[in-house]
């Protein structure tokens, strides 16, 4: 395979677990040209959550008739496997895995890129601040509708060809690029941000009842890279809450954090709500058993 194929991928889910996609889309690049565009609405068989339905404007009716994750586990095999895949982050790589997970599947020999990290260390003014998909898509001279499935994809297909015209390299190049750096160690009494680690940027609250000690969650998203906040506000970005929370999403005993968290994604603040299972694996970069 050349080294620059591989295939971009994007989701949209329901809910703040990750395994509940809704619509996916992806661009299948070999030797450095797109040959194929695919985009499905899922029906994730779960309820839709309101601040997610905010962001990508997909609701249950829009899914009714639309093929289950089950339904297309062998077509998305034959798309995938034995490919590089790349993402913008590591909340789509969480998505996929977790929804091959849960409804029987498993994706094999498959290596992923993080087309964020990718341009934080290609271009000098992304390193630190800027490297969302719109901003990046405004960069690259790319118009497009955030947060539609393949609309996004192109765009992280166009990082990835962009950054590699940039640096003079292929993919294997990149990966050694990307390689995680060390992690720094942080004191708990510091919650000093690593500039260096995968989540750089992410302005993080932790709310409900955790499987780890509240105290050492925090640390462990300073090391990654999160801001640690105690409370919710406009710049938060990310709202972790205990995986056993996430059942009461329709109901009414949530925290004062998550209802405040909820008030501001109303009023068009985007504040990302995730189970604390996700959050952890996307700080490690990996997807655990």
């Amino acid at each position: 395979m050349d080294e620059l194929s591989f295939v971009a991928v994007d989701v949209e889910t329901a809910n703040p677990d990750s395994a509940s996609i809704c619509q996916l889309g992806l661009v299948v690049v070999e030797n450095g040209q797109v040959v194929k565009e695919w985009k499905t609405l899922i029906n994730p068989e779960v309820d839709f959550y309101f601040a997610n339905v905010a962001v990508h404007g997909i609701n249950a009716a829009d899914v009714a008739e639309a093929p289950k994750f089950s339904d297309i586990v062998d077509q998305l095999k034959e798309l995938l496997e034995g490919r590089v895949i790349v993402s913008h982050s590591g909340f789509d790589r969480r998505a996929l895995s977790k929804a091959f997970e849960v409804h029987g599947g498993e994706l094999n020999k498959v290596r992923w890129l993080d087309s964020m990290m990718l341009a934080r260390r290609t271009w000098e003014q992304f390193a630190l601040s800027g490297y969302g998909l719109s901003n990046l898509a405004s960069f690259l001279g790319v118009e497009f509708h955030h947060h539609d499935a393949l609309e996004d994809a192109k765009v992280v297909a166009k990082i990835v060809l962009a950054a590699a015209s940039e640096l003079g390299a292929g993919l294997v190049a990149i990966e050694k690029l990307l390689r995680p750096a060390a992690v720094k160690r942080v004191r708990p009494d510091t919650l000093e941000a690593n500039p260096r680690g995968p989540l750089w940027g992410e302005v993080v609250v932790f709310t409900g009842s955790l499987m780890i000690p509240r105290q050492e969650a925090q640390s462990f998203a300073a090391e990654q890279g999160c801001e640690v906040r105690s409370g919710v506000s406009k710049k938060v970005t990310m709202l972790v809450v205990g995986d056993q929370d996430v059942s009461q999403l329709a109901g009414k005993d949530k925290s004062s954090k998550h209802l405040k968290a909820e008030q501001l994604i109303s009023a068009g603040h985007h504040i990302r709500i995730v189970t604390e299972g996700d959050f952890m694996a996307l700080a490690y970069g990996v997807d655990p058993e």
